[in-house]
């Protein structure tokens, strides 16, 4: 039993999907099963129930993670600690934020964890933040900056950064349809609305309509919130949006903010899976807050 084939029993516990871990931890699916099947075979017991539609972990399989997780933590904490020289850190950490956070937030984080760790290299992916629980989850990504949902897995550990705000905005010169329906009130249920097509965001747009006691026309869902704030600045609608788009979109100056209107802020921070933030790459970077 080593380390390598523990952290491969860990990852498959979470995904149950031998597809899926062989992928993220870049071992072939028979590669993957002759490493359970030789764990199995050193306990004596079944770890996980499998066909051809499902993977299921096992009684002796639930017992197992504990102690499992316990050996992987307590090694990866001698090899920190037999490496004090923090220069020794080497590794690679791939990190998904959006096109945003990636000018706004991360910098700052990088700039403290490049200079403890020079050696780490760094990949950087970006995206719509809706999918990054999904691409940490999935083991895609180490670590993600992202608004944390409603309802946060408890397979992750997300750690806070930052109370985003958010924004009702429309256009700084509105085409003459929209015009006529702000100067009547505005006539929020008839103008056509902007909003990102899912996540946190999506879920606050969500309630301020229910709040409103309205059902508005939705011009365009977005995947992303960075082209909410282009396609309001176009005239093509009225937009919400998290203020920190809004500020460094380069269409800023061509919408404008209904500041009497509230949206809950969103909650941005750093989220990895529970199961290994004890990693010694990930447990340095989250030692930073």
């Amino acid at each position: 039993m080593n380390i390598k084939n523990l952290q491969l029993f860990i990852h498959l516990s979470d995904s149950l999907s031998f597809h899926q871990t062989a992928q993220a931890m870049h071992i072939s699916p028979s590669a993957l099963s002759r490493v359970i099947q030789r764990l199995e075979q050193e306990l004596g017991q079944s770890l996980f129930r499998r066909d051809n539609r499902s993977v299921e972990l096992t009684i002796a399989g639930k017992k197992l993670i504990p102690v499992a997780t316990t050996i992987i933590s307590n090694w990866l904490s001698l090899k920190i600690e037999l490496n004090s020289d923090s220069s020794l850190l080497q590794g690679k950490l791939k990190i998904f934020c959006s096109v945003t956070a990636s000018y706004s937030h991360l910098p700052s984080i990088l700039t403290a964890f490049r200079h403890r760790y020079p050696q780490i290299e760094i990949q950087l992916l970006t995206g719509d933040s809706a999918l990054a629980i999904d691409k940490v989850l999935n083991g895609e990504v180490d670590v993600a900056i992202t608004a944390k949902p409603e309802h946060l897995s408890n397979k992750l550990t997300y750690i806070e950064l930052d109370h985003i705000p958010m924004s009702v905005i429309s256009p700084a010169i509105s085409p003459p349809a929209i015009q006529q329906l702000l100067n009547d009130g505005p006539n929020w249920q008839a103008l056509p609305f902007i909003v990102a097509e899912s996540g946190p965001a999506r879920s606050r747009a969500n309630t301020w309509f229910k709040d409103k006691k309205i059902t508005p026309p939705i011009y365009a869902q977005i995947s992303g919130h960075e082209a909410i704030v282009s396609l309001v600045a176009l005239g093509c609608g009225i937009g919400i949006a998290p203020d920190i788009v809004i500020n460094n979109s380069p269409m800023n100056d061509k919408v404008q903010r209904f500041p009497a209107e509230f949206i809950a802020p969103l909650s941005l921070g750093l989220c990895c899976k529970q199961s290994r933030h004890q990693e010694s790459i990930l447990k340095a970077l989250l030692q930073l807050f």
